[in-house]
């Protein structure tokens, strides 16, 4: 889920560093508090390496505390094996229209009171809507690192036919990875981003997740499909999935093997 790091520090409860102890090494610290993307291995299945610094231990536990305030839950796993705990239990329960209410719900409650209707109000309309969306594409691959892995601003195409520098790669997303469930992603990230930012912030954006390689491609100041229309809907299962295999082994049908939490 995309984060407006620098701003939803603000909002940081009193308790969001009582995860674990925060590891730092000065080399990989810089002003910012945000590490750097180290050399990739030549394997091109080699996951891309991401060294977490100490601001991405505070946005961690920041998030990770307003899901468990949702949700009434907190797993007992540290760091990131617990956010994917949490992000799995968020699900159970509910429906898949719930679920993206209640993920809506946290991105929200990460920002200052007034911010998100200010920024619509005075960002939003600058420019036909490129500078806002230039602006969240920047602070997004600043500060969201932690959650998706590296990822890059590059340039997409905008409905007018012009293009602008409002876009995000993540080269492999670690969330969806880690989750190992397209559902997951659709559900407790794709879907409520995407209306994150269009109702609270005034900037389109479409998600296009790559289920085969586990990249990702952000396109700020782009509508979305109709979530029925979205082709996302389609996909099977991931072949990391640990049930996929068991309903590969039994069907064919490509319906019965499209992921049954999305």
């Amino acid at each position: 889920m995309a984060l407006l790091g620098r701003v939803a520090i603000l909002s940081l409860p009193s308790g969001a560093l009582s995860e674990p102890k925060l590891h730092r090494q000065t080399r990989n610290f810089r002003a910012s508090g945000l590490s750097t993307r180290s050399e990739q291995l030549s394997d091109t299945n080699a996951k891309p390496q991401y060294n977490p610094g100490f601001l991405d231990h505070l946005f961690l536990n920041l998030f990770r505390n307003k899901m468990a305030q949702e949700i009434g839950w907190d797993s007992k796993k540290p760091g990131y094996d617990g956010l994917i705990e949490v992000a799995n239990r968020l699900m159970i329960g509910r429906s898949n229209s719930e679920t993206r209410e209640a993920a809506v719900r946290i991105l929200k409650s990460l920002f200052p009171p007034l911010l998100l209707e200010l920024y619509q109000m005075l960002i939003a309309p600058i420019g036909e809507g490129k500078v806002a969306a230039m602006m969240v594409a920047r602070v997004t691959a600043l500060s969201c690192q932690w959650l998706m892995g590296p990822c890059t601003v590059n340039s997409v195409d905008l409905p007018d036919g012009s293009s602008c520098a409002s876009g995000v790669f993540v080269e492999r997303c670690k969330y969806l990875e880690e989750s190992k469930c397209v559902g997951i992603c659709m559900n407790t990230c794709k879907f409520p981003t995407q209306t994150f930012f269009k109702d609270s912030m005034g900037v389109p954006l479409l998600m296009e997740p790559n289920f085969s390689n586990y990249s990702c491609q952000f396109k700020f100041g782009v509508l979305p499909p109709l979530p029925d229309d979205d082709s996302s809907l389609q996909e099977p299962c991931l072949e990391i999935c640990p049930n996929a295999s068991r309903r590969r082994a039994a069907t064919s049908d490509l319906e019965a093997l499209k992921c049954p939490k999305a």
